[in-house]
């Protein structure tokens, strides 16, 4: 029987490569730290096994109150969920927007979710033109027409963030138009100024604004899922914890996601890899004829000459095609930022395949 082709809209699909090629591959579709799991987190979340044969606790009240300590939020703002997905569809199906505004090209979660539940998905492209920034037309299209809008900070897959004082008069556009604001929040520990670019300082006053963070990326957590949610108004976050099940996040996860917050050394070396690297990565491809966005994040936009997919996957190279991300297309990608010799190995690669292309 021949076996179905399934198409994965994320990166990461390690497991499909192995069951193809035999081999795990050198991945760099998906954006988590290439330090891998910290040492502390992967000896709690194995702790926490010893008593997996009780339920964890359905409201994280530990996890909840090491978050709060750590974001300087009250512990009734917190709400935990099995990674970043889960709470993107949770505060959908909990809000039931009818009209709601995503910026293009983005993370696709928001989409899915909201057509899931029956919402208008209203666009707001961003230019190539303009480094698929966001300007000061984005508060034009923030009107009371909608119910809610989405912003990644920074932005998947372009890694590019709002600038500070944007944000703000976005966010107060949306508390003036009655517009529920959502900020995921996912990649932005990852910069070195991350409070600056946070919309963490408003939710004590701005009840329509959520903000959603998870410890997939920056701690390399992506296989235990443990995300969070921030939000001042505290019944809408009991609305969206009963809008799925219960014990969606495992002992193991609570454990390991309350080491993670004690992780600031490993924080700090994760943060100068990428710092140094992601520069070097961009000026590599560059000079193989790519054109490169100048993200922020631990990721990098890029177009390049020739398609790549396929040929870098026959030399165990995973990268994330950007094709299905609206308002990029064909031999546009995404790469990880991963240790110096992983993105000469991938620098090296990408040569061998535009010469062989081009000869």
């Amino acid at each position: 029987m021949e076996e179905q082709i399934i198409s994965l809209p994320h990166g990461g699909d390690w497991a499909g490569f192995a069951a193809e090629c035999g081999a795990l591959p050198l991945d760099f579709s998906a954006s988590v730290s290439p330090l891998g799991l910290p040492e502390g987190v992967r000896d709690a979340a194995a702790q926490a096994l010893r008593e997996a044969d009780r339920y964890p606790d359905p409201l994280c009240r530990a996890l909840r109150r090491a978050i709060a300590a750590e974001e300087e939020v009250e512990e009734e703002m917190v709400l935990c969920g099995c990674g970043a997905a889960d709470l993107i569809w949770r505060v959908v199906w909990a809000r039931r927007p009818r009209r709601t505004l995503v910026l293009a090209p983005t993370f696709s979660e928001y989409e899915s979710a909201l057509r899931a539940a029956g919402c208008v998905v209203v666009h707001r492209a961003l230019r190539r033109e303009a480094g698929f920034t966001a300007g000061e037309e984005l508060l034009d299209a923030l009107t009371p027409e909608l119910d809610m809008a989405f912003f990644c900070q920074p932005n998947n897959p372009t890694g590019r963030v709002l600038p500070p004082a944007l944000l703000e008069a976005a966010l107060a556009r949306c508390a003036q138009a009655g517009i529920f604001a959502v900020v995921d929040e996912c990649f932005l520990d990852f910069l070195d100024h991350a409070a600056a670019h946070s919309a963490k300082r408003y939710i004590a006053t701005q009840f329509g604004l959520l903000v959603v963070k998870a410890f997939t990326k920056l701690h390399a957590m992506a296989g235990l899922r443990l995300g969070y949610a921030l939000c001042g108004d505290q019944a809408f976050l009991e609305r969206m914890r009963c809008n799925g099940p219960p014990w969606v996040v495992s002992a193991p996860a609570q454990a390991a996601g309350i080491a993670a917050l004690r992780e600031q050394d490993y924080v700090a070396r994760v943060r100068a890899l990428i710092r140094a690297e992601r520069p070097h990565l961009a000026e590599g491809l560059a000079a193989l004829g790519c054109e490169v966005i100048p993200g922020e994040a631990n990721f990098l936009l890029f177009r390049a000459p020739v398609p790549l997919l396929e040929p870098l996957r026959k030399q165990g190279i995973l990268l994330r095609g950007c094709a299905n991300f609206r308002g990029l297309g064909p031999q546009w990608y995404r790469a990880a930022v991963r240790r110096p010799e992983e993105n000469q190995c991938l620098l090296g690669a990408i040569k061998t395949v535009v010469e062989e292309t081009r000869t």
